[in-house]
């Protein structure tokens, strides 16, 4: 009798991967089982997972040789890059195109690529609606992984393309939350009008790759969006202010304004979210929370991340 499938989860001690960890580990079916990527086994993150239960091994997305030897036995293999860590979309495309190269060479069954559109193909580079950055992309954060799809495909390997959302995570570890204004009142800042955003915990990403993976051939080969609420920037503000007790006002600057903030990689997220509000219908239809629900049974919605996080939001 065969033993249980090994996942072998890219990432695994950061937001998506660590999610994914958490969903196999929690999972009582035995029917999976996980190998957490790190590299470096020796941390308190990989240290703690091995406590509970998870096979970690040392893996380098920079280092083809060890993702191989990594992946060797794995059923499955989930895929992420960290294009914050370097702000890189070529790293991101030489990363990726490792990945599955080891995938390939590994036989692995089934590859969940957490993904994000090319907005070049909405909007090209000739296209002066939002400025062209870096050279050759539009959204370098989004275009590389969108054009890293590609290696996937061609490899061979059944694929599913999971298409993610943004991270409410981002108002904790990325500056997004509510900052006070001259006036004292809190302000919510978002370039996307009166358009709806669909976000996710971060974690939540990784609980519907599982998810995916438990769908088996019914999800390999597609592309899956995933998403726990579609919210406007006056709906997110509302609950805001219900779960920090403060009054929080919706604060609708123009992407301009937004790419002109100074901040590392405002210009990205200011083309970003432009192009998450001219084309709210697409992006919100390729990420639905119904069907991601399916795949997570546990999916919060917003005001339910906000009981559990709206004490770490950093409101100075």
């Amino acid at each position: 009798m065969s033993g249980p499938k090994l996942i072998a989860v890219v990432g695994a001690t950061g937001a998506q991967g660590g999610g994914l960890v958490d969903a196999v580990l929690e999972d009582r079916s035995g029917e999976y089982a996980v190998r957490a990527l790190t590299r470096d086994p020796g941390s308190d993150k990989a240290r703690a997972l091995t406590s509970r239960g998870a096979e970690v091994v040392a893996a380098d997305v920079d280092d083809p040789p060890s993702l191989q030897k990594a992946f060797r036995g794995a059923h499955g293999a989930f895929c992420v890059t960290f294009f914050w860590d370097h702000f890189s979309p070529e790293r991101e495309l030489a990363q990726a195109e490792s990945m599955a190269r080891a995938a390939k060479a590994a036989g692995v069954r089934h590859v969940v690529w957490s993904t994000l559109e090319d907005t070049r193909l909405r909007v090209p580079l000739s296209d002066d609606r939002m400025p062209t950055l870096m050279g050759k992309y539009k959204v370098p954060h989004f275009d590389a992984k969108g054009e890293a799809n590609r290696f996937f495909l061609e490899s061979g390997v059944p694929t599913t393309l999971l298409h993610t959302s943004f991270y409410w995570d981002n108002l904790i570890h990325f500056g997004s939350g509510p900052k006070p204004g001259p006036d004292g009142k809190l302000a919510f800042t978002l370039p996307m009008a009166d358009r709806k955003l669909p976000g996710i915990a971060a974690g939540d990403i990784g609980r519907c790759a599982f998810g995916v993976f438990k769908a088996g051939s019914e999800l390999a080969g597609r592309s899956v969006g995933v998403a726990g609420e579609h919210l406007t920037g006056e709906q997110m503000a509302a609950a805001l202010a219900r779960a920090l007790g403060r009054e929080v006002v919706y604060a609708a600057v123009t992407p301009e304004e937004y790419r002109g903030s100074g901040f590392p990689g405002a210009e990205d997220l200011g083309n970003m979210f432009q192009y998450k509000r001219d084309f709210e219908r697409e992006f919100c239809a390729m990420r639905d929370p119904a069907a991601s629900r399916l795949l997570n049974p546990a999916l919060q919605s917003f005001d339910a991340w906000l009981a559990r996080n709206a004490g770490q939001i950093p409101l100075e």
